[in-house]
């Protein structure tokens, strides 16, 4: 089967700034089941785009828009070819714990075990730790599926409740968020019986009868962890699975801090707002590559007040403001 993605993400700005650095993080992976035909990304302003590969197999492609603009538009376009195959029926024995501790301590793994950002051990998470039982007990397997159906029965999704720089703390003394901090809990979870986890950004397919809870037009975060005979292994706590088919993945890392769709900075005396939209569509042949039309720039007019001055000493970089995963 084939999915064609397309994300448009749009930043406002109160004033007119002067310059705007950003990095994308957009371009699904190509391994497993999964593989990326074709991928584009434009820009208004207009920018040369280039890229690098992290060490973790993201693609990050990144810009610089060195002129005057009050606003920001970035622009992508996949086509991904997902193979399918029958979900496998995972068994481990409970002799796996050795097995796991084994490859932690010959792997590298220590980037994913350590906690990072939005892992931190919190009195709250412990708090949730003890309610749902974690500890080394049954197969590590079925104690991960039971512990990513803890984390959804444990919280409601809500969007809105939460930030896109929202500590875990937010979501767990309310009870309430979205896939980002159900992601989170799960893998600081996990990390606390030295399970290896990492936090995937990616997108959701939803069809006519998905049952999911993720907010539809967003981008989707969910957990990988580490077993043996499985490797990376992924689990959806904001909608009870064991990831399918139907979730496409783009960047992995640490926590979402290592992997936000968009992370940039402008220089001005501005506010700034993100508006995102994403559409996933599935068909049986591939579809042709190709992008709707971007509206057309909007120039500086004559006569026009200029950008407010920006002392390069006085005056850093503002941080863009982050899209949340839902």
């Amino acid at each position: 089967m084939f999915y064609t993605i397309k994300h448009l993400t749009r930043f406002h700005y109160s004033e007119t700034v002067s310059e705007s650095l950003m990095e994308a993080r957009m371009m699904p992976r190509t391994e497993g089941l999964q593989r990326c035909l074709s991928f584009d990304l434009l820009t208004r302003p207009k920018a040369q785009i280039l890229e690098y590969t992290e060490h973790t197999g993201n693609v990050v492609h990144h810009f610089n828009i060195p002129r005057r603009h009050s606003q920001l538009i970035i622009q992508s376009h996949a086509v991904v070819e997902m193979e399918e195959k029958a979900k496998p029926k995972y068994q481990l024995d409970p002799d796996a714990w050795k097995k796991i501790d084994r490859l932690v301590a010959e792997g590298d793994f220590w980037e994913m075990l350590v906690p990072s950002q939005f892992t931190l051990p919190t009195l709250l998470l412990k708090a949730l730790a003890a309610e749902l039982k974690v500890e080394r007990r049954m197969d590590p397997f079925s104690l991960i599926c039971e512990l990513n159906e803890g984390v959804y029965s444990k919280l409601e999704y809500a969007p809105r409740i939460t930030t896109a720089d929202s500590p875990i703390d937010e979501a767990l003394r309310q009870r309430k968020g979205v896939c980002q901090d159900f992601a989170h809990i799960l893998i600081a979870l996990l990390r606390m019986i030295n399970v290896p986890a990492r936090y995937v950004s990616g997108y959701l397919y939803r069809s006519e009868v998905s049952v999911h809870r993720q907010t539809e037009g967003a981008t989707h975060a969910w957990v990988e962890a580490y077993l043996p005979r499985i490797g990376w292994l992924g689990f959806d706590p904001s909608n009870k699975l064991v990831v399918g088919d139907e979730h496409i993945r783009v960047a992995v890392g640490r926590d979402y801090s290592d992997v936000p769709p968009t992370k940039g900075v402008f220089k001005g005396q501005a506010e700034s707002e993100v508006s995102v939209k994403v559409e996933v569509n599935r068909s049986e042949e591939a579809p042709k590559p190709g992008f709707d039309p971007l509206p057309p720039e909007n120039e500086e007019k004559p006569g026009q007040a200029p950008a407010p001055a920006v002392d390069f000493i006085l005056q850093s970089y503002r941080a863009h403001q982050l899209q949340q995963q839902q």
